[in-house]
């Protein structure tokens, strides 16, 4: 805005309202932002937030409390050395107050030193609010024995001899842009004990206001709050504060080189591009806002906004909690029984992290197989408390062991495995997990995050089998803004049959009814219907194979990929073919241009990719690609969990176990 003077600045600002629904100030130097904030304020009907001053006071209060518990320090006790007497600073030793610091315990110091009483030189209104009783008169002699410098000055103000007289394991948030105070090198040289943040994102502990400003005032305008006052500013630091503490996802590391984070010394508040902030502000600032009565509009369903949230964040979000909602309301429906779901993998670091998600989230009753001791010494190692009482297997230990070693043997005597061939493979972990599976031990497994696909889908078919009719055959889904596709077979057959193309597309055809969608398949090929030699005639057959068998169902075949998912192609060339609307299912001729394809799609496309899924298997199996994250792994347990839910009441149905 091209203004000097505030009250242009007030007028312009304030004829803004209603049409907008909030205002965000931005670089605007103090004392002006000080009373242009409290005027809009106390004008306006609409949250008006200098992001300068309480974003960053609401991300270094986080930072504050986490590095205090690292340290064993209390709020009440700690002394804080404010460096910089600017808008930040102000806010930033305010909400230390307001958490539980005292005010005679900060020093605040401006570029002629100590703000202290009875200063006269460079001093206004809101200096004088902080001007300590002390003897110090200079950043030096007020950081003697103080455990916390909080900086947002100017590049050089701390130097490592300053440091070398704060109290043990000092607190440095080094602030100031674009270079701070000290840099954490030559700070960690002069105390090798410290605890360091900066405000830039190449250094451990970005403490910036741009972690919080956007989930903060999605909080205040989802419930048309009048102002963002401080009970929604303290609801926003304990937020973050508790959600640096939990498990960071691995697309979090992967957004930053691969690293693994850890809540610590070089871990104390989230990074900014961790998707969970909003899922975790947003919500405890719109309670502050509903609880303090600045709301005009209250959230009744706290689980249905925290979905709306997760909706704004892709359509994999939506697509997932409305399958998570579907387990959950069929185990309402059964009484509150989850499905019990084996994991052979019981001491892989990722399975473990996606098992406390899914925990939490009551997806599912975990099975771990693994010596005990190891399973509970890893679970202890990655500080996952909600699985200590989790049901840890060891195979060969289990009362069932030589049971499942003659099961396996019946199954497969004529098949070249002898009884002692299937005592040893009985001790393989996936063996094991997928006749648990088998003789209704548990109700679904997954595994695979650390051996070769093939190596883990065997098992599952020697063991679990396949259904009459079934082909066994991967799916992925494929999620896109405006479209949802299904792949196949991406993983199993190497060069399907067209009567295999045809049970895979019905069966792809089947998981989409499931979730309400009508399915629309296309029999992919080089050529649009052709027929001729090779795959096209293939896939021309798998159509017409599958049309018998559901004649209700909308197959066409065989047809280009361009052809299938874009129905203007479609109406203009091929009026006479019976797909309206553009393809969902897409059934690939053979496994080559099925993998290729999705992932193409999962590292260059703009769509989201989700699986792979096994299908045509008697019982819910998945099995995991070794690349795969801990959240590839919850989505993979979501769609075990319901799997395993649907197939249990189509066997109850049927009178069978």
């Amino acid at each position: 805005m091209a203004a000097t003077d505030v009250d242009v600045f007030c007028n312009a600002v304030r004829v803004l309202e209603p049409t907008f629904g909030g205002i965000n100030l931005e670089d605007i130097k103090a004392p002006e932002c000080f009373e242009i904030e409290e005027r809009l304020k106390k004008e306006m009907n609409i949250p008006v937030f200098h992001d300068d001053q309480h974003g960053t006071a609401i991300v270094s209060g986080a930072a504050l409390l986490n590095a205090c518990s690292i340290t064993n320090r209390k709020m009440e006790t700690v002394r804080i050395v404010v460096n910089g007497a600017g808008a930040s600073a102000n806010s930033c030793a305010k909400i230390f107050i307001a958490l539980g610091a005292r005010r005679e315990n900060i020093i605040m110091c401006d570029s002629q030193g100590v703000i202290y009483k009875g200063r006269t030189a460079g001093m206004n209104k809101y200096k004088e609010y902080f001007a300590s009783e002390t003897e110090a008169r200079t950043l030096t002699e007020a950081l003697r024995g103080a455990d916390v410098f909080v900086g947002l000055s100017v590049a050089g103000a701390l130097t490592p001899e300053m440091l070398k007289d704060m109290a043990k394991d000092p607190i440095i948030f080094a602030m100031a842009n674009p270079e701070p105070e000290i840099t954490p090198d030559k700070a960690r040289a002069a105390r090798p004990d410290a605890i360091i943040a900066t405000g830039r994102s190449d250094y451990p502990n970005q403490v910036n206001n741009v972690l919080g400003f956007p989930s903060i005032f999605r909080g205040a305008l989802d419930t048309r709050s009048t102002q963002i006052n401080e009970e929604m500013k303290l609801a926003a630091v304990h937020a973050l504060a508790k959600l640096a503490r939990e498990d960071v996802p691995d697309k979090v590391s992967a957004t930053y080189g691969g690293k693994s984070f850890k809540f610590g010394r070089d871990y104390l508040i989230p990074k900014p591009f961790d998707t969970r902030v909003l899922l975790w502000v947003a919500p405890e600032v719109a309670k502050a806002a509903m609880k303090s009565g600045v709301a005009t509009r209250a959230i009744e369903d706290w689980d249905q906004y925290r979905e709306s949230l997760e909706a704004l964040q892709g359509p994999s979000k939506v697509f997932i909690r409305s399958a998570i909602n579907r387990v959950h309301q069929n185990s309402a429906a059964n009484g509150g029984e989850l499905p019990r779901i084996v994991f052979p993998e019981g001491t892989s670091t990722k399975v473990l992290k996606a098992l406390a998600t899914l925990v939490e989230e009551k997806i599912c009753q975990p099975i771990l197989l693994g010596y005990p001791e190891r399973v509970k010494e890893k679970i202890k190692a990655l500080d996952i408390p909600l699985l200590n009482d989790v049901s840890i297997v060891h195979p060969s230990s289990h009362p069932k062991y030589f049971s499942f070693v003659e099961k396996l043997y019946s199954l497969r005597q004529r098949k070249g495995i002898n009884l002692g061939e299937a005592e040893r493979l009985m001790a393989d972990p996936n063996y094991f997990a997928a006749m648990m599976v088998n003789q209704g031990e548990a109700d679904g497994m997954v595994s695979g995050s650390s051996i070769n696909y093939a190596d883990a889908v065997r098992p599952i078919l020697q063991t679990i089998g396949v259904y009459k009719e079934g082909i066994p055959a991967g799916l992925n889904f494929v999620l896109l803004e405006d479209k949802f596709l299904v792949l196949a077979d991406t993983t199993v057959n190497l060069n399907p049959t067209a009567e295999q193309c045809a049970q895979i597309a019905l069966q792809a055809a089947k998981i989409v009814e499931y979730f309400g969608i009508e399915p629309r398949v296309a029999m992919l090929s080089y050529s649009n219907f052709s027929g001729a030699e090779g795959t096209p005639r293939k896939m021309k057959k798998a159509a017409e194979i599958a049309r018998s068998l559901r004649p209700d169902l909308m197959i066409e075949g065989d047809m280009q990929a361009d052809t299938a998912v874009n129905p203007e192609i479609m109406e203009r060339l091929f009026p006479f073919s019976g797909l309206k609307g553009g393809a969902n299912v897409l059934v690939f001729p053979n496994l080559e241009s099925s993998n290729i394809a999705y992932k193409l799609i999962q590292q260059i496309g703009k769509a989201e990719v989700i699986g792979p899924f096994l299908t045509g298997v008697r019982r819910s199996a998945n099995v995991l690609q070794r690349t795969t994250t801990v959240d590839g792994i919850v989505n993979s347990v979501v769609f075990t969990a319901l799997e395993a839910q649907y197939i249990k009441e189509v066997l109850k149905s049927r009178g069978k176990k």
